[in-house]
């Protein structure tokens, strides 16, 4: 067995047209459709970046106890025991976020991988005397600094270093996939990852895809929204969804890439394809920009999925609508390769809905960021269940690896930490639990400091897709509360998840 597992970031599911988008042509995702099963109720589970491919990793939900951090010692990564059971796994990733202090342990999972360097404000090259007038004329104000360690500045200098289409770093990424393939096609038991930050934020895309996107911006570079309310101009608004648009296409030509690929070699009888994301994005919907702010729309949450397995090529073009989210793709990876699969894992395999349309998946599944909302859907409701007050509520992390994202826990977070034993995600091991206080630096980043609450709402997004139009439905409201309760215990979630939320751990009660 074989197998490629493609990952983009932030590749919103509307978009695309094998999902009925129609503002950006995507031929390539088209002819991935017609060779893959496509699913159509598939969901995020933790968010943003690292939570997400934390739960890739262990096919379990990690935002009822963690914020953004690195992999746990007690975490049972799919990638180690892969390399257990004779798979040689390799990642290919320019997703900087890796190198990052909360991101640490992940690549070391694989048996190999490769980084390649320069995405949105990753320290990369060292330039200290850049020519910041001349940026200052091309960038936009929001995207402008002249501080060093600041991300903008960063990533001035980083495109800089783009002076070619080869030089962008998810070409660089696809390259290095298919050299992947090219000396390695012959052989056995092997998972590649091919991982791209695009289509990210900044939007940056070769010039040639902006073609058919046309605005009447006459501006300084602005594609780079920020986490915020829309308050920018019409004109604005519609150059940063355009240079969206144009990096959408330009993933979608790296993706035809790896299908080329894929066809000249004619490894498709005996190698299993994956393409997903982590979350989707926000380009204006809902008064909003990007993620993590707002609730989790589906514009965020409901993202795409296409599986192409050589067992069931005779269903390619078909689409499923079992229920699944990201934590099911480890045990899906598992399984294809003839692994058990740890009693730790909560997420479901997906070959069962390969094999039988009808096969339904989950009854519901949850998914959030840590410290706000708890969501629940069953493919036809969604539930936003917010605490009264994000700022008051009782919220501990659960870690042996106390580091945000990009520092390490202060003294003053650690000072009140104490060890909690049996959890039953940590297979024996004496886990932190440390009380998560205002000073915290993920607090006021990724944090209930910046997340503005919205109020427990319900929506049909059957009925009402775009989710405009909140329910006043008691009954079904309690129903999905119900089902949030049963997503909480079957995530292993303490005591204080459901308090903070105003539920009680039993439905009795």
């Amino acid at each position: 067995m074989r197998a490629i597992f493609v990952l983009f970031d932030t590749l919103n599911r509307h978009c695309l047209e094998p999902y009925g988008g129609t503002d950006v042509p995507t031929p390539n995702f088209n002819r991935l459709a017609a060779r893959s099963v496509r699913f159509d109720r598939h969901y995020v589970g933790s968010l943003p970046c690292m939570p997400a491919r934390r739960d890739l990793q262990t096919g379990r939900l990690n935002f009822l106890h963690r914020s953004w951090g690195p992999l746990e010692p007690f975490d049972v990564a799919m990638p180690r025991i892969l390399k257990a059971a004779g798979v040689y796994s390799h990642m290919v990733t320019d997703h900087y976020h890796y190198l990052e202090t909360g991101g640490a342990g992940y690549l070391n999972t694989y048996s190999s991988f490769e980084a390649v360097r320069g995405q949105e404000g990753d320290r990369w090259k060292a330039d200290l005397a850049p020519p910041l007038e001349d940026w200052r004329e091309k960038y936009h104000p929001a995207q402008f600094s002249a501080v060093p360690g600041d991300m903008r500045y960063h990533n001035m200098v980083n495109r800089a270093e783009v002076r070619a289409e080869t030089d962008f770093t998810s070409v660089q990424c696809f390259d290095l996939g298919c050299e992947f393939l090219d000396r390695n096609s012959g052989a056995d038991n092997w998972f590649l990852q091919i991982e791209t930050f695009d289509p990210h934020e900044p939007f940056h895309a070769p010039e040639r895809h902006r073609e058919g996107f046309a605005t009447d911006w006459n501006g300084p570079v602005r594609d780079w929204p920020p986490y915020a309310r829309v308050t920018e101009a019409e004109g604005e608004a519609e150059e940063m969804r355009a240079n969206y648009k144009a990096l959408l296409a330009h993933c979608d030509e790296q993706l035809g890439r790896l299908l080329d690929k894929m066809d000249a070699l004619e490894i498709w009888d005996d190698t299993m394809l994956i393409v997903s994301t982590d979350h989707g994005y926000l380009t204006g919907e809902h008064g909003w920009w990007a993620k993590n702010r707002m609730p989790a729309y589906q514009e965020i949450a409901h993202i795409p999925l296409f599986i192409h397995h050589p067992d069931h090529a005779d269903h390619a073009g078909t689409a499923r609508t079992a229920l699944s989210q990201t934590p099911d793709l480890m045990p899906t990876l598992l399984e294809a390769f003839g692994c058990a699969i740890p009693e730790t894992v909560r997420g479901r395999s997906l070959l069962p809905a390969l094999a039988d349309p009808e096969e339904p998946g989950h009854e519901a599944v949850i998914f959030g960021y840590f410290g706000g909302a708890v969501n629940v859907t069953d493919g036809r409701h969604v539930y936003f269940r917010y605490p009264p007050d994000l700022l008051t509520q009782e919220l501990y992390q659960y870690t042996l690896m106390p580091s945000h994202m990009l520092v390490p826990f202060g003294k003053d977070e650690l000072a009140g930490a104490t060890l909690s034993h049996d959890l039953p995600f940590a297979v024996g091991y004496p886990v932190l639990r440390v009380p998560v206080i205002p000073s915290s630096a993920w607090y006021r980043s990724h944090g209930p400091a910046v997340m503005e609450p919205s109020g427990s709402l319900l929506y049909d997004i059957a009925g009402d897709p775009a989710q405009e139009s909140p329910l006043d439905d008691p009954a079904q409201e309690a129903r999905m509360v119900a089902l949030l309760r049963a997503g909480l215990r079957q995530g292993d979630a303490p005591s204080e998840a459901f308090a903070r939320l105003g539920l009680s751990e039993t439905e009795e009660a």
